[in-house]
């Protein structure tokens, strides 16, 4: 049975999840038309929707689709979606004063710190830890910060996701519990305590 496409797509990046589909399930794809606009129905939000948008304009304008093959469809992506300097994108995050965990759970804002690391070439283990702990909420910060033992090491770097993600699990736990809790009616409550 062949993965979904729109699973694949979700849990890695699109054009890798197209490509890797497009290798699971070749009889699908018969010819690269095919696998273009397929594809292409995964573009469905802010510039992907233009560019999307601009390709059938074209279309529309000369009478020809105006990407002819897979390769010239992911020339077109990488020119269109991928950073000109991924270093000093990633770079300008980590340095910034907006790259934060904000909303994110621990594992979402680690996974998306450890990428940006990566692209920046940051190896410094001390530097991994400043940089992973300014980007924490303020209340995790503090928690680790508090920790009576197994305080992490500020040139452990894995010491200090993990810390973090144990401390945003048991928040998570937390809070799953007290919005159950007061979901309980009160009707079950009497009857609980009587």
């Amino acid at each position: 049975m062949s993965p979904s496409p729109a699973l694949l797509v979700r849990r890695t990046h699109p054009k890798l999840s197209c490509s890797l589909y497009i290798r699971l399930a070749p009889e699908q794809f018969y010819d690269e038309q095919k696998k273009i606009l397929w594809a292409l129905t995964f573009f469905k939000g802010g510039r992907a929707t233009k560019w999307f948008k601009n390709v059938f304009r074209q279309e529309a304008d000369t009478g020809v689709f105006p990407i002819q093959t897979w390769g010239d469809f992911k020339q077109q992506f990488r020119l269109h979606f991928f950073p000109v300097n991924v270093e000093a994108d990633a770079i300008n995050a980590l340095e910034g004063i907006f790259y934060h965990q904000e909303n994110w759970t621990v594992d979402d804002y680690l996974g998306s710190f450890q990428a940006l690391v990566s692209d920046a070439g940051y190896t410094d283990p001390q530097t991994l830890v400043v940089k992973f702990q300014q980007g924490l909420r303020l209340g995790i910060q503090n928690q680790i910060a508090t920790m009576p033992y197994e305080w992490p090491a500020d040139t452990d770097p894995d010491a200090w996701y993990r810390a973090a993600q144990r401390i945003d699990q048991v928040c998570l736990v937390n809070e799953a519990f007290q919005s159950v809790s007061y979901s309980v009616p009160s009707v079950l409550l009497k009857t609980v305590s009587t």
